[in-house]
């Protein structure tokens, strides 16, 4: 008799395992199917110590499987130079990976491995455009080297903005509570149908651990950067062909140039939309204080109808341009205003290095 009770109270016990919630059995469900498509990332980046010796410096990130043939999506403070990196999949294999292309400017990169004939799992892109504050997310990665966990949240926010360590600026940010940690950035951020709606970038913390505000790259980012950086290994991003400098309103009056605010051209890249357009930069110092102030060249002090006084303002403004748009640069020569109708380019590095001064 004693026996029949203990099979009868653990088979009752064994029903209560099995009976998840819905919202339990959809967790359960999106990790079982999308877990072997993120994958761990170990990135060795050789540095000198104190003593100038070489020593490598490894680091862990995360990563989503983007495409079977084994295209990687990560972040690309995750790769920075690394000399070697590899991956790790959900069944612990390991495979080297190559690093097709990276963005500083988006934080994002893109990694390929030979899967040798291994079928591997890829993520589907979500629409960025039915994404709302409230839905159910979930994150897979690697926090503190704990590959394989699944944290779950909602989004807080959307459209939020954040800046890279570039500076530039990535624009419609998701906002999301769901736990994510150091080791966590590269990997996916899923809707409740396991298609990727974003990329887990970063979090604002005061302890460096999750305190409930984190960011991921929307998918609308990730599938126009990744595209390019897999068809050219760069991204194609639409640019004045610019460097300057942002002035005082003092420095400008005493100058006696007519606008209050705005930014001196010190260098025009060869071949750039600016030297198409005609622009010039400075050509004489002045000696300010303990400073020396590149003076005598054109200063953008808008573009379109947006007010401009530093760089920044113009890589923000033109961060949603298209390479061959056009916009109106409104600027000062000597103490005359001028505009300048500018159909932008995308830069290259050989360019860059050809800059006119």
């Amino acid at each position: 008799m004693q026996f029949s009770k203990v099979f009868l109270v653990l088979g009752w016990g064994s029903s209560l395992v099995l009976a998840r919630l819905p919202d339990e059995q959809n967790n359960v469900d999106i990790y079982q199917r999308c877990n072997p498509a993120v994958v761990n990332i170990t990135a060795v980046t050789l540095t000198r110590d104190f003593f100038f010796e070489i020593v490598p410096q490894k680091g862990v990130g995360s990563g989503a499987i983007i495409r079977p043939d084994g295209y990687i999506v990560t972040n690309d403070h995750v790769v920075g130079n690394a000399q070697n990196v590899e991956v790790i999949l959900s069944d612990k294999s390991q495979f080297p990976a190559r690093v097709v292309g990276t963005d500083p400017d988006s934080d994002l990169a893109v990694l390929k491995i030979d899967p040798k004939g291994k079928k591997l799992t890829a993520l589907d892109y979500a629409v960025s455009d039915t994404l709302a504050v409230g839905q159910k997310v979930l994150a897979i990665g690697n926090p503190f080297g704990l590959g394989g966990s699944l944290t779950v949240g909602v989004i807080s926010s959307l459209g939020r903005d954040i800046r890279t360590q570039t500076d530039r600026l990535i624009k419609d940010i998701i906002q999301t509570d769901a736990a994510i940690n150091p080791g966590n950035s590269g990997g996916p951020l899923m809707d409740s149908t396991g298609k990727l709606i974003g990329i887990n970038a970063q979090i604002v913390s005061r302890s460096g651990g999750s305190e409930g505000i984190g960011f991921a790259i929307n998918v609308k980012t990730v599938k126009m950067i990744t595209e390019q950086l897999i068809q050219f290994g760069r991204v194609l991003r639409p640019e004045l062909g610019v460097e300057g400098v942002g002035l005082s309103p003092a420095l400008f009056s005493s100058l006696g140039i007519p606008t209050p605010r705005g930014v001196m051209i010190t260098e025009i890249f060869s071949q750039s939309a600016a030297k198409v357009a005609g622009l010039r930069p400075a050509n004489k110092e002045l000696v300010y204080g303990f400073r020396r102030i590149p003076i005598g060249g054109d200063v953008i002090y808008q573009i379109d109808e947006t007010p401009i006084s530093s760089m920044r303002d113009i890589y923000d403004y033109l961060v949603e341009k298209k390479v061959n748009d056009t916009v109106v640069v409104h600027f000062v020569r000597g103490k005359s205003k001028q505009t300048a109708t500018v159909k932008l380019r995308t830069q290259t590095s050989e360019s860059r290095s050809d800059a006119e001064l």
